[in-house]
């Protein structure tokens, strides 16, 4: 079995906070499995603080996620030549990142 740092995935600790795009793998639970978002590290809307924000909601429909919520991260991929689509990588095991401060 491959973990998920030899497939990109870092630990949330190591994730860059300086507005650019990143995936992220949030965590599964009562509401379904683990799967991957876009995400910003931006100044939460309302208020002073700062976190996570997914990248494809409208004004309407912000979704903010908390730093327990979110398992690992990597950078924004870049599209395939042959079809200019970005292929989303399966979500990080978070088995693997539990050494990391999982939050749970």
């Amino acid at each position: 079995m491959v973990d998920s740092a030899m497939k990109g995935w870092r630990p949330m600790a190591s994730a860059q906070r300086d507005g650019e795009r990143i995936l992220v793998t949030v965590r599964g639970g009562e509401q379904g499995p683990a799967e991957v978002d876009t995400v910003r590290y931006q100044s939460l809307r309302g208020s002073g603080e700062r976190g996570w924000v997914a990248t494809d909601m409208g004004p309407d429909g912000l979704v903010a996620y908390d730093e327990d919520e979110l398992v690992a991260w990597m950078p924004w991929p870049k599209p395939t030549a042959r079809t200019g689509i970005i292929d989303l990588p399966e979500p990080a095991d978070e088995a693997d990142f539990q050494d990391h401060g999982s939050g749970i």
